[in-house]
């Protein structure tokens, strides 16, 4: 099996997309193949920079694929014409802009400024012309799940008992509890993100590899190949055991 690399929810870090990008060029050189799973914007201080490095590296032609995560919906919303759309399954009184969310420093990164008092159509506007085209079409481009053989890539989770090819987008990108809290056997290894972790997580079904950078934590990336599945560190791979497994 070819090695696959996998990064987890990057919340505009580029400084730690870019060490985690430099690991997996050391352990699997510059022609590796990467799954991104998701979250690129909100919270972090450089969501621009963390698009535009994506953008660049798929049209360097790079062997990589990136996924949609829920962030980068509410994003891709808030951008929508003739105005933005606001994403339901947020809790009630929440919106992108909510500090718990972050998507105000997305909108700085861009060089937009958000005024205490404005609606939300404004400003929507402001940032649709401030956002280059080429970020607003890869918001656009990006997959919702992704499967190599026994692996399958998805940004949150997905739904237990529901065929992989059935799965919906609400789940792939949202669904929590009900996927983490069920063992049983998805047809696939699920690679996610979404539930921040302090560490890459092997259980039986899945691998959680949100290492928490939006909370200060490093961005840990994983290799999985034909010798197990991996962390990729400063001192090398370091197997990941199956939790409850001896």
């Amino acid at each position: 099996m070819t090695p696959v690399y996998a990064i987890g929810d990057i919340h505009g870090h580029s400084a730690k997309l870019d060490d985690a990008l430099g690991l997996v060029e050391q352990d699997g050189g510059p022609d590796a193949r990467i799954v991104f799973v998701g979250d690129y914007v909100d919270r972090g201080e450089d969501s621009r920079g963390v698009i535009d490095r994506l953008v660049t590296g798929l049209a360097e032609g790079r062997n990589w694929t990136c996924l949609k995560g829920n962030h980068d919906r509410l994003f891709e919303r808030f951008l929508a014409k003739p105005e933005p759309q606001h994403d339901p399954h947020l809790l009630v009184g929440y919106h992108w802009l909510h500090d718990a969310l972050g998507g105000k420093s997305t909108v700085e990164s861009y060089g937009v400024t958000v005024p205490e008092r404005i609606r939300q159509y404004d400003l929507a506007a402001q940032v649709h012309d401030a956002v280059p085209a080429e970020h607003q079409a890869f918001l656009q481009s990006l997959h919702l799940k992704y499967q190599i053989g026994s692996l399958c890539f998805v940004h949150a989770g997905v739904r237990p008992g529901v065929p992989l090819d059935d799965q919906v987008e609400n789940d792939l990108l949202w669904i929590r509890q009900e996927f983490l809290e069920d063992d049983t056997d998805h047809g696939a290894l699920v690679i996610h993100g979404h539930t921040p972790v302090e560490y890459p997580e092997l259980h039986g079904n899945r691998l959680a590899i949100d290492t928490g950078a939006a909370y200060g934590r490093t961005l840990v990336p994983v290799v999985i190949d034909d010798e197990g599945v991996f962390a990729l560190t400063p001192q090398g791979r370091q197997r990941l055991e199956r939790q409850g497994q001896p």
